[in-house]
């Protein structure tokens, strides 16, 4: 798969990070709005499998071909940007502020919930024939889906807010993989192979990633699932979107970072 050493692609992972935050704001949310809404078919497709057969691992192993797509053609994630754009502050690469982050992170995140609310009322349009029937096995189980992962994690109070923010921090830990799998080689199998494996397991584990989540919940709710908009952002893609940064941050990007760009002093015994 013409893989590349840690020590090389770490390096393009910092490369990366700097790049993003040159572009411009108009190809920020170009780029961020369609990876939001492939992720989004993606999200939809691996559901549609899971009832469709009764396997909810089937539809884990199909759906990295969203992500696995979107990354070829250089579109960007919240979650991706959340564990790139800091290294580059961190490399002290020229023009790279806090500020320019946050706002990078704003506009993807305008981006992502735009391409999945775009193909959240596609999808709802597509399963109650224009809002001319009631929704279809997967619309409803969709809505349910909204249901437990709103208020089932708000009856548990503060744990349930800390569950959740657990479930993103593992999410993200996978999903960065993902990302930085795209950089391990040099050829179109390797990037698949490298970006499918963790981007599989977080589904199949059912973390939580607040760009999927962007497209569920609205999804969900009209699809008649009964939970607020409040409760989807306090109980749900708050506390995810928060799991996601300090997951891929630390668990990724710095862990890659400190040991393969800025390595320790070497000892000699």
């Amino acid at each position: 798969m013409s893989y590349l050493a840690p020590a090389e692609f770490a390096q393009k992972v910092v490369d990366a990070g700097e790049a993003k935050l040159h572009m411009a704001t108009r190809d920020v949310l170009i780029r961020s709005f369609m990876a939001g809404a492939i992720l989004a078919l993606a999200a939809v497709f691996a559901v549609t499998i899971a009832v469709q057969t009764g396997v909810p691992l089937i539809g884990a192993l199909l759906f990295p071909v969203g992500f696995c797509m979107l990354y070829l053609l250089g579109y960007d994630l919240l979650t991706g940007v959340f564990v790139l754009t800091p290294l580059a502050w961190l490399d002290k690469r020229p023009g790279v502020t806090w500020k320019r982050i946050l706002k990078n992170w704003g506009l993807v995140f305008l981006g992502n919930f735009g391409g999945c609310l775009v193909v959240a009322f596609l999808m709802a349009i597509v399963y109650t024939y224009g809002f001319a029937a009631e929704p279809n096995n997967v619309g409803l189980a969709i809505a349910h889906i909204g249901e437990a992962r709103t208020l089932g994690y708000a009856e548990y109070g503060f744990a349930g807010w800390v569950t959740i923010f657990i479930r993103g921090m593992l999410c993200n830990w996978m999903v960065s993989l993902g990302v930085i799998g795209a950089m391990m080689s040099t050829t179109v199998s390797g990037k698949f192979i490298a970006m499918w494996m963790p981007v599989m397991l977080f589904f199949a584990m059912g973390f939580e990633h607040s760009v999927v989540n962007m497209f569920l919940f609205p999804f969900a709710m009209i699809m008649g699932g009964d939970f607020s908009i409040m409760d989807y952002f306090i109980w749900n893609e708050l506390p995810v979107a928060l799991g996601n940064l300090v997951g891929g941050l630390t668990l990724t990007g710095l862990a890659l970072y400190t040991t393969h760009v800025r390595t320790a002093p070497r000892k000699d015994f």
